[in-house]
């Protein structure tokens, strides 16, 4: 099922990139630009990723960087 019709990404898709750590919509839009056209998808992507477990949401809440493993690798 397609939940952002503008760029074709299915629920499959979002839920894969929420698997590889994107907790939030604006992280699945930067992995798959899911949300950043008409936005009409955004509450349905919300809702895909619910309130679980996110570590870079804890770390974020903690105030420590959430990108470190990036940061690292550059």
């Amino acid at each position: 099922m397609y939940v952002c019709s503008c760029f074709g990404v299915t629920e499959r898709q979002v839920k894969q990139h929420a698997a590889d750590g994107a907790c939030t919509p604006r992280q699945i839009a930067s992995a798959c630009k899911a949300g950043t056209d008409c936005g009409s998808c955004v509450r349905r992507i919300q809702a895909i990723l619910g309130r679980g477990a996110c570590p870079r949401r804890d770390l974020a809440d903690q105030g420590k960087p959430v990108l470190a493993e990036l940061d690292e690798a550059a």
